[in-house]
């Protein structure tokens, strides 16, 4: 195959003819088929600053409504390109068809949301009893670092808002999926952005490294691990004044009680565990159990963990694909070793899974139930697997489960299974984390909410309602005076 067109620098999509590497993407649902190949060319992320430095002023003075049909066309484009799309991110990172298809709608729907509901927590406003405004300016140039696992989703969901609120952008997608980006550049530019506005680096830690790491960015918005996210952070320890608004990972617990719907439990924490092969931020790790349901819930999960189709993401019927490479399978196999090791049963093993004629990096869900309630296994307990792997911890009572769930750096999302409001509210209110659902999966999210964690999963909003509100900065404007109005005097001040 040969080496495709990788980047979108001011408007034109560039290749390099002395490229500093190549990245070749084999499917890691077939590894026989070469999704791509691309360019890397480090010169070309001052270039896109570049571009995206002298784009931003005449965008910004464009206007808002201007910028919202543009964004409008922009998500025609998506929509007219949807399968397509949705096809390109099954066969770059393995999500079986209905997931593919389900981002590609997230992405189109980001627009309708941000153009709405998201708008009215950045819009001006006059105030009352106070010649006063509070109006909001764009940061300026954009840096967007994406993630994998929604490779379209997710960087989508922080440029559109970012571009109707005057900001452009510098976008380095996952090393894993630069074709799912380029569909999203081609759309970008069908919808009539111009040069500059919007722009697109391929590569790796290189890439990612220089684009952070640039003078002449105003911001950075990332979503990825916490390894990364601190790197970033340490990166930018000179520049108080950028913004760097990080969404890190999570340690997830769905918390399980007596009086829960147990039908309805099991089957959202199986969804939450094993969709998208266990690799979303948002996934159920860990299930705190009290002890009246633990026996039920585990019969049904070790059930559900079974019969899960994993096969060829391009094939119907199909639950899960594969993890997204070799590493990746290898480390979730080797934590769930350890985690044998320090006495967890294995419930159900998982392991490797080979589909016919697709060579790949599968493996089955896997369930490990601790030897008790507190047990701790370095490499499994503490990390983020993301994998299709659940740890059980049975607990006498809800102030135990409440002190497991919070019992790790991370604070991104749990979900609480109880039929008691009060109960539900109760537990709420002590658990750290920034997303909390009743009776519903970890992983669901919804574009009207606020999304983010706290602790170590990460800071601001850079995703959610309030995405918008990390692309700007809010003016402070104090209005003249009446002319009639008295002329200010002080003590012992004298004109």
């Amino acid at each position: 195959m040969a080496i495709q067109h990788g980047d979108y620098l001011g408007g034109h999509f560039l290749s390099s003819g002395n490229p500093d590497a190549e990245l070749t993407i084999l499917s890691p649902a077939d590894t026989n088929d070469e999704v791509g190949r691309y360019a890397i060319a480090l010169e070309h992320v001052d270039e896109a600053v570049s571009a995206a430095r002298s784009a931003q002023k005449n965008f910004r003075k464009l206007g808002e409504e201007k910028r919202r049909s543009l964004l409008l066309a922009y998500q025609q484009r998506l929509r007219a390109n949807a399968e397509e799309l949705a096809r390109t991110i099954a066969r770059e990172i393995g999500k079986p068809l209905w997931d593919a298809r389900n981002e590609v709608n997230a992405m189109i729907g980001k627009v309708d949301l941000s153009l709405g509901e998201g708008a009215r927590f950045t819009k001006d406003e006059v105030l009352a009893n106070l010649p006063g405004e509070i109006r909001y300016r764009p940061h300026g140039v954009l840096a967007v670092v994406g993630p994998f696992n929604f490779p379209g989703h997710l960087p989508n969901g922080q440029i559109v808002p970012a571009l109707l609120l005057g900001n452009t952008v510098v976008f380095k997608p996952s090393d894993k999926a630069p074709g799912t980006v380029l569909w999203m550049a081609r759309c970008f530019h069908e919808a009539g952005f111009g040069p500059g506005v919007i722009n697109v680096v391929q590569g790796g830690a290189e890439t990612a490294q220089a684009l952070v790491r640039h003078a002449d960015i105003d911001g950075i918005l990332f979503t990825g691990s916490l390894a990364v996210g601190k790197k970033i952070v340490e990166a930018n320890l000179d520049r108080p004044g950028r913004i760097v608004a990080l969404e890190l990972g999570g340690k997830n617990a769905s918390l399980v009680f007596d009086d829960c719907n147990l039908e309805r439990a099991a089957r959202e924490i199986a969804y939450s565990a094993f969709a998208t092969s266990g690799q979303r931020c948002t996934a159920s790790s860990r299930v705190i159990v009290t002890k009246g349901v633990a026996d039920a819930l585990i019969d049904r999960l070790s059930d559900c963990a079974r019969r899960a189709v994993v096969g060829y993401p391009l094939d119907e019927g199909v639950f899960m694909g594969p993890v997204i490479s070799a590493d990746a399978k290898s480390n979730l196999l080797a934590a769930q070793q350890v985690a044998r090791s320090a006495g967890f049963e294995a419930l159900v093993e998982g392991g490797s899974v080979e589909v016919a004629g697709h060579p790949g990096f599968y493996v089955r869900p896997s369930l490990h139930k601790a030897p008790g309630a507190n047990a701790h296994a370095v490499g499994y307990t503490d990390h983020e697997l993301f994998g299709p792997d659940l740890a059980i911890h049975v607990v006498d009572n809800i102030d135990e489960a409440i002190h497991l769930a919070n019992a790790t750096r991370f604070g991104l999302t749990a979900a609480v299974f109880t039929s008691s409001r009060a109960a539900f509210e109760s537990v709420a209110d002590e658990l750290q984390v920034g997303v909390i659902h009743w009776n519903r999966s970890s992983a669901g999210a919804s574009g009207r909410l606020p999304f983010g964690g706290i602790k170590d999963s990460g800071n601001h909003r850079p995703a959610g309602i309030t995405a918008g509100a990390q692309s700007v900065y809010p003016l402070a404007v104090y209005l003249s005076p009446p002319d009639d109005a008295p002329l200010p005097s002080w003590p012992g001040l004298s004109f």
